[in-house]
């Protein structure tokens, strides 16, 4: 009886040989498919160098830039501003207010805080920036730095004084409190009673409610607003650290 070619071979080289002739069936098949569907352009997928093309577009495009984080609330919810108790710099009749909640502990208030220095000098005259107080929890200095303010203005020293805060926060403590009071020539024995005035940390845990039920919830937290703006009337909301570019483009919209 003749015996079939198959049949004849051993049993590995008979499975070898099943093996690649189901591969190359399999190969065969998927061949005739992809190239049936690439004709007619319908193929569910892309191969090869149509997906490095579909791919290469969207790596050449360039990313979207970050739109600045700005809002606006109605003026009439931030505590209005008193010239006899705020502390402000620049044309105290400016029409443009710059409201900032600010913490001197905060790295991100220490940042934004030349830009609006910058701000009183590019628009000298036409913008007013109102320092306020929002110390964070999580700073263990941050009230203690506010209330060494509160008493530095007291002697007509705010600003000079919160400068060297904001210059100095990797050493802020009762030390360096001491030391900028004496440098600024202030009366040491008022400034020390002031310090220890609960009063006074009173009037920076106000100061900061006030800002919280503006809606700040971080620092530092801006508004930028009309000066005699009342009612219904908005205010920009900058959030963080923003660029001079972001504030500019609050404060131009609103001189217009």
């Amino acid at each position: 009886m003749e015996s079939n070619f198959i049949d004849a071979m051993p049993p590995r080289s008979a499975f070898w040989l099943g093996f690649v002739t189901a591969i190359l069936s399999l190969g065969t098949l998927g061949f005739i498919v992809l190239g049936s569907c690439t004709l007619k352009n319908n193929c569910p997928f892309t191969i090869g160098t149509q997906a490095a093309a579909a791919a290469a577009p969207a790596a050449a495009a360039p990313a979207p830039a970050a739109a600045p984080d700005a809002t606006s609330i109605a003026v009439s919810k931030i505590p209005a501003v008193d010239a006899k108790t705020d502390h402000i710099q620049g044309d105290v009749n400016a029409p443009v207010t710059i409201v900032e909640y600010s913490d001197f502990q905060c790295p991100f208030c220490e940042r934004f805080h030349p830009t609006l220095k910058q701000m009183l000098v590019d628009y000298k005259g036409k913008v007013r920036w109102v320092y306020r107080y929002f110390p964070l929890s999580f700073h263990p200095e941050a009230v203690n730095a506010a209330v060494a303010a509160e008493c530095a203005g007291q002697q007509g020293k705010f600003w000079e004084y919160g400068d060297k805060l904001i210059d100095n926060q990797s050493t802020l403590g009762a030390d360096l409190y001491k030391k900028l009071a004496t440098d600024l020539g202030l009366d040491s024995g008022k400034f020390a009673t002031c310090q220890a005035d609960k009063a006074v940390t009173d009037l920076v845990n106000k100061v900061s409610a006030g800002g919280a039920g503006a809606g700040v919830n971080g620092t530092p937290g801006t508004f930028i607003f009309k000066t005699n703006a009342k009612g219904t009337d908005q205010a920009a909301i900058i959030k963080g650290a923003q660029s001079a570019a972001s504030v500019k483009a609050a404060i131009d919209a609103l001189l217009k």
